[in-house]
């Protein structure tokens, strides 16, 4: 009597049909795979279309709001610093040379008002249909045709190299730690959201900050663009001007002083 593995009736040998277990054990596989990714997708669509772009608006919603909310958040702070710095003038036992010292302290720092002549810079998108104006350049990516973060980056630092005793970056005045950064084709500063055109304007001798911003190898680069794909660049003289002073947080969460 032959062995049971080695019966005509199986029709195969042990070689033969351990050959495509792994094949039957791949296929278990992939359905189970399947399934998992279509209870995920189910999971998270929760019976909505997951592939309108609802949801990408209802974070810009989320953004705008948050922003807003922001903004109203920074006035109060501001309204409130003003009642305490007034209450602690009343009698803070201080003499007059520690208040005048304290108050070159605050202008300093950004968080008082500053009053003087100033000068505004606006930066803002090309066309979206956009060509290329002059020959010799090829036609443009969208890329060429938005505001960057290198290019506010650029501007204010040409501003503090002229000499700006204080810039407001939009509605918001500029301090040490503050930060322009770019999302897309919009600016966050401060918590807050913007889009352009984008306005930068800094207190300071208007000459000297003309100067400054010519001599800015970045700025030239960015010309390049305004000439040639229209990019926006308007430089205004303002006469007197009054910027507000900064109403965050002045804490450094992560910097210490050198001892």
């Amino acid at each position: 009597m032959s062995n049971s593995a080695d019966s005509p009736g199986t029709g195969s040998s042990p070689a033969r049909r351990w050959a495509f277990r792994p094949v039957r054990l791949l296929t278990v596989g992939v359905f189970a795979l399947a399934g998992l990714i279509f209870f995920t997708s189910f999971h998270t669509a929760k019976g909505t279309n997951i592939r309108t772009d609802a949801s990408l608006l209802k974070l810009s919603d989320l953004i705008e709001e948050r922003s807003r909310n922001n903004g109203e958040l920074d006035e109060s702070n501001a309204a409130l610093r003003e009642d305490v710095e007034s209450l602690a003038e009343r009698d803070d036992g201080s003499t007059k040379a520690e208040d005048d010292k304290l108050a070159a302290l605050e202008e300093k720092a950004g968080t008082q008002k500053l009053t003087g002549e100033a000068l505004t810079v606006t930066l803002d998108d090309a066309p979206p249909n956009a060509t290329a104006k002059l020959p010799g350049y090829p036609e443009p990516q969208p890329d060429y045709l938005v505001i960057h973060q290198q290019d506010l980056q650029a501007v204010v630092n040409a501003l503090w190299e002229g000499g700006a005793e204080g810039i407001k970056v939009m509605d918001q005045r500029l301090i040490s730690t503050s930060a322009v950064r770019c999302v897309g084709n919009t600016l966050i500063l401060q918590g807050r959201v913007y889009s352009p055109p984008y306005k930068i304007t800094a207190v300071g001798d208007p000459e000297k900050l003309q100067q400054a911003l010519s001599a800015s190898p970045a700025i030239q680069n960015y010309m390049v663009y305004v000439n040639v794909y229209g990019l926006g660049w308007k430089v205004e003289e303002n006469g007197t001007v009054t910027l507000p002073g900064y109403s965050g947080t002045v804490d450094l969460h992560y910097a210490k002083p050198v001892e």
